[in-house]
């Protein structure tokens, strides 16, 4: 059984939050939505709580009416971005305050709350303060709460978003480990990181200004992305979109650039387009290809990201390793045409071709 939205829409102030949402989150599946901040995500989430009252559509689960309910009688947990813990209790009454909120029996809450800090690994802290915490461990306590209600509905809201990018990267690690157990339950996971989304979730959700874009297993909405948005929403760094035209053989770009089409593309008619590609897939130049500078650089762990201002917009090219950046150097860009996205020419564009479909 699953919970199912069914053309949710919510307007405030004449702005719109939520735009005909219809989607259905399987049980025992972790569902992912991506978006960038102010894409509807939370407010979803909000609705789905009940904290949230919605203008049109329905929601239901197991089948049954689930959008009237108060919010105390959803069966949903929820995980802030911000981790709410109580500073005067221990970490044990922390987990606890839900399980004694239902006057549960004690010696079912001490199994309950034993069992489940262990799961979050921190047994060995039941007595600490959340000020003795860590960011990370205070950030499981408020996972923890949520687990241990063993709600039917689990929602974790940008968890990860106020912690430093070490103890981020340690604990998305961790997350699906933590999650894999609760196999009873629907759970939605929202994130504005493409790598979280696509390394967590069972199905990838893309959320822009209230509306859904697209649905589907990770991979699949990375292989294909639906449109040229959401093809720049799911990449970090961004795709790179360039505008140009596709003639009988070559495709042309501003200031006269050109590449030869590849010869088995899809049947495109001649017209105007616009071409994706991915950071990794742009090859520097000392001299040649697309004429660009380079206005920023970054290390982001292993490897090393190149902003280049072009005639065709910003690009930006991913290299292996540690690189020392000469902001202001020239450079030139080799892009391979077999490994082009093309979409409409709009910035909503539809996608018309993949790389790996049909070209040579």
């Amino acid at each position: 059984m699953s919970l199912i939205l069914n053309s949710l829409s919510l307007r405030r102030n004449g702005e719109i939050h939520l735009n005909d949402i219809s989607l259905t989150f399987d049980r025992g599946r972790l569902t992912t939505v991506l978006g960038r901040t102010l894409s509807g995500k939370t407010t979803m989430m909000r609705a789905i709580a009940g904290l949230q009252d919605i203008d049109d559509g329905a929601l239901t689960r197991e089948g049954k009416p689930f959008g009237d309910l108060p919010a105390w009688k959803r069966d949903v947990a929820m995980v802030y971005q911000q981790f709410i813990n109580y500073p005067h209790m221990s970490v044990f009454e922390n987990v606890a305050f839900p399980l004694r909120k239902r006057k549960m029996a004690g010696h079912e809450v001490e199994r309950r709350v034993r069992t489940v800090l262990e799961t979050v690994g921190l047994d060995a802290f039941p007595e600490r303060k959340p000020a003795q915490l860590s960011g990370g461990q205070q950030q499981r306590v408020a996972l923890a709460r949520a687990l241990v209600r063993e709600a039917g509905v689990l929602l974790l809201d940008e968890p990860l978003v106020n912690l430093d990018y070490k103890l981020r990267e340690q604990l998305r690690e961790e997350f699906r480990g933590l999650l894999a157990n609760q196999a009873d339950a629907t759970i939605v996971y929202s994130t504005t990181e493409p790598a979280e989304a696509m390394m967590l979730g069972d199905r990838l959700v893309v959320m822009h200004e209230g509306r859904v874009l697209q649905s589907g297993s990770p991979p699949d909405v990375y292989a294909s992305p639906a449109s040229a948005l959401v093809a720049r929403i799911v990449t970090d760094p961004p795709m790179t979109i360039m505008p140009g035209r596709l003639t009988e053989d070559r495709i042309v770009f501003e200031g006269g650039l050109s590449l030869t089409a590849p010869t088995r593309w899809p049947a495109l008619v001649e017209g105007n387009y616009r071409f994706g590609i991915r950071a990794n897939e742009i090859v520097p130049l000392d001299e040649g290809g697309i004429n660009g500078r380079v206005t920023f650089g970054e290390v982001s762990g292993s490897e090393t990201f190149l902003h280049v201002a072009t005639a065709l917009g910003e690009a930006v090219v991913q290299l292996e390793g540690v690189h020392r950046v000469e902001i202001g150097r020239q450079m030139g860009l080799s892009v391979a045409p077999e490994r082009l996205f093309v979409f409409e020419d709009h910035e909503e564009g539809a996608l018309l071709h993949a790389p790996g479909k049909g070209e040579s």
